[in-house]
Protein backbone atom coordinates (compact mmCIF):
# COMPACT_ATOMS: atom_id res chain seq x y z
CA UNK A 1 0.00 0.00 0.00
CA UNK A 2 1.13 3.06 -0.96
CA UNK A 3 1.47 6.04 2.04
CA UNK A 4 -1.69 6.42 3.61
CA UNK A 5 -3.52 9.37 6.14
CA UNK A 6 -6.98 8.92 7.47
CA UNK A 7 -8.59 12.53 8.37
CA UNK A 8 -11.82 12.68 9.84
CA UNK A 9 -14.52 14.96 11.48
CA UNK A 10 -16.79 13.63 13.72
CA UNK A 11 -19.24 15.66 16.17
CA UNK A 12 -21.13 12.33 17.28
CA UNK A 13 -18.29 9.89 17.15
CA UNK A 14 -20.02 8.05 14.81
CA UNK A 15 -17.22 8.71 11.93
CA UNK A 16 -14.63 8.35 14.09
CA UNK A 17 -15.33 4.68 14.73
CA UNK A 18 -15.49 4.51 10.92
CA UNK A 19 -12.38 6.11 10.83
CA UNK A 20 -10.45 3.83 13.38
CA UNK A 21 -11.62 0.96 11.87
CA UNK A 22 -10.26 1.57 8.46
CA UNK A 23 -6.99 2.84 10.13
CA UNK A 24 -7.09 -0.58 11.93
CA UNK A 25 -7.47 -2.35 8.52
CA UNK A 26 -5.35 -0.49 6.23
CA UNK A 27 -2.67 1.00 8.79
CA UNK A 28 -1.02 4.49 8.14
CA UNK A 29 -1.66 7.82 9.61
CA UNK A 30 -4.64 9.04 11.69
CA UNK A 31 -5.82 12.35 12.02
CA UNK A 32 -9.05 14.25 13.39
CA UNK A 33 -9.71 17.19 12.12
CA UNK A 34 -10.92 19.59 14.99
CA UNK A 35 -12.39 22.93 14.76
CA UNK A 36 -10.92 25.96 16.78
CA UNK A 37 -14.46 26.29 18.17
CA UNK A 38 -16.52 23.13 19.21
CA UNK A 39 -19.59 22.90 17.57
CA UNK A 40 -22.71 22.62 20.09
CA UNK A 41 -23.30 19.27 22.27
CA UNK A 42 -26.96 19.84 21.62
CA UNK A 43 -28.36 17.88 18.67
CA UNK A 44 -30.46 21.12 17.40
CA UNK A 45 -27.89 23.74 17.78
CA UNK A 46 -25.65 21.76 16.16
CA UNK A 47 -27.80 21.22 12.77
CA UNK A 48 -29.16 25.04 12.94
CA UNK A 49 -24.86 25.78 13.00
CA UNK A 50 -24.50 23.38 10.34
CA UNK A 51 -27.06 24.57 8.00
CA UNK A 52 -25.83 28.76 8.53
CA UNK A 53 -22.26 27.59 7.94
CA UNK A 54 -22.96 25.48 4.87
CA UNK A 55 -25.14 28.42 3.48
CA UNK A 56 -22.69 30.62 3.72
CA UNK A 57 -19.60 28.60 2.59
CA UNK A 58 -18.50 29.29 6.35
CA UNK A 59 -14.75 27.76 6.81
CA UNK A 60 -14.14 27.22 10.24
CA UNK A 61 -10.26 27.45 11.72
CA UNK A 62 -8.84 24.54 12.75
CA UNK A 63 -6.88 23.31 15.74
CA UNK A 64 -4.05 21.63 13.97
CA UNK A 65 -2.90 20.23 10.88
CA UNK A 66 -1.78 16.90 9.96
CA UNK A 67 2.29 16.93 9.56
CA UNK A 68 3.59 16.81 5.65
CA UNK A 69 0.72 16.33 4.02
CA UNK A 70 2.76 15.53 0.55
CA UNK A 71 3.98 12.70 2.12
CA UNK A 72 0.34 10.97 1.40
CA UNK A 73 -0.58 9.61 -1.86
CA UNK A 74 -3.87 7.96 -0.55
CA UNK A 75 -5.93 10.51 1.55
CA UNK A 76 -9.13 8.84 3.09
CA UNK A 77 -11.57 11.28 4.35
CA UNK A 78 -14.64 11.01 6.26
CA UNK A 79 -17.39 13.36 7.55
CA UNK A 80 -20.75 13.19 8.57
CA UNK A 81 -23.34 13.78 5.74
CA UNK A 82 -24.61 17.47 7.04
CA UNK A 83 -26.92 19.24 4.85
CA UNK A 84 -26.06 16.89 2.15
CA UNK A 85 -22.64 17.80 2.02
CA UNK A 86 -19.36 17.76 4.30
CA UNK A 87 -19.17 18.92 7.57
CA UNK A 88 -17.37 22.61 7.15
CA UNK A 89 -14.56 21.52 8.97
CA UNK A 90 -13.90 18.87 6.49
CA UNK A 91 -14.19 21.72 3.64
CA UNK A 92 -11.51 23.44 5.50
CA UNK A 93 -9.42 21.09 5.39
CA UNK A 94 -9.62 20.00 2.01
CA UNK A 95 -9.71 23.49 0.64
CA UNK A 96 -6.37 24.32 2.33
CA UNK A 97 -3.98 21.86 0.25
CA UNK A 98 -3.04 21.29 -2.84
CA UNK A 99 -3.96 17.32 -3.63
CA UNK A 100 -3.23 17.64 -7.10
CA UNK A 101 -2.12 13.66 -7.91
CA UNK A 102 -3.57 12.17 -5.07
CA UNK A 103 -5.96 9.62 -4.88
CA UNK A 104 -8.68 10.92 -1.91
CA UNK A 105 -11.51 7.78 -0.71
CA UNK A 106 -14.17 9.42 0.86
CA UNK A 107 -16.50 7.68 3.72
CA UNK A 108 -19.41 9.31 5.48
CA UNK A 109 -21.56 8.54 8.34
CA UNK A 110 -25.43 9.35 8.04
CA UNK A 111 -28.86 8.94 9.28
CA UNK A 112 -30.43 8.44 6.25
CA UNK A 113 -29.62 11.04 3.69
CA UNK A 114 -26.86 8.46 2.78
CA UNK A 115 -23.77 10.31 0.74
CA UNK A 116 -25.71 13.28 -0.53
CA UNK A 117 -23.48 15.27 -3.07
CA UNK A 118 -20.27 14.61 -0.80
CA UNK A 119 -18.25 13.07 -3.64
CA UNK A 120 -19.23 16.18 -6.06
CA UNK A 121 -18.49 18.79 -3.36
CA UNK A 122 -15.53 17.01 -2.39
CA UNK A 123 -14.38 17.27 -6.22
CA UNK A 124 -15.27 20.92 -6.39
CA UNK A 125 -12.52 21.33 -3.48
CA UNK A 126 -10.10 18.74 -4.99
CA UNK A 127 -10.09 19.20 -8.30
CA UNK A 128 -6.58 18.36 -9.88
CA UNK A 129 -7.11 14.90 -7.56
CA UNK A 130 -9.10 11.03 -8.50
CA UNK A 131 -12.05 10.92 -5.99
CA UNK A 132 -13.10 7.14 -5.60
CA UNK A 133 -16.92 6.05 -4.61
CA UNK A 134 -17.89 7.10 -0.93
CA UNK A 135 -18.39 4.58 1.19
CA UNK A 136 -21.76 5.32 3.40
CA UNK A 137 -22.35 3.72 7.16
CA UNK A 138 -25.51 4.77 8.64
CA UNK A 139 -25.55 6.42 11.76
CA UNK A 140 -24.21 4.04 14.84
CA UNK A 141 -25.96 0.71 13.87
CA UNK A 142 -24.13 -2.55 13.55
CA UNK A 143 -20.59 -3.12 13.17
CA UNK A 144 -19.46 -1.68 10.07
CA UNK A 145 -16.24 -4.24 9.19
CA UNK A 146 -17.87 -5.83 6.90
CA UNK A 147 -19.04 -2.74 4.66
CA UNK A 148 -15.64 -1.34 4.98
CA UNK A 149 -13.95 -4.11 3.75
CA UNK A 150 -16.31 -4.43 1.33
CA UNK A 151 -15.15 -1.08 0.29
CA UNK A 152 -11.86 -1.55 0.42
CA UNK A 153 -11.95 -3.96 -1.71
CA UNK A 154 -13.49 -2.42 -4.18
CA UNK A 155 -11.02 0.06 -3.68
CA UNK A 156 -7.93 -2.29 -3.71
CA UNK A 157 -6.78 -1.17 -7.56
CA UNK A 158 -6.96 2.31 -5.95
CA UNK A 159 -4.54 1.24 -2.96
CA UNK A 160 -1.80 -0.42 -4.56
Amino acid sequence: MKNILIVYYSWSGNTRKVAEKIHEITGGTIFEISPLADYPGEYNKVVNQAKAEIKEGFRPLLKSSPDNIDAYDRIFTGSPNWWSTIAPPVATFLSGYDFSGKIILPFCTHGGGGQGKIVNDIAKLCPDSLISGCLEIYGNGPDPTTDISGWLNSNAKLLK
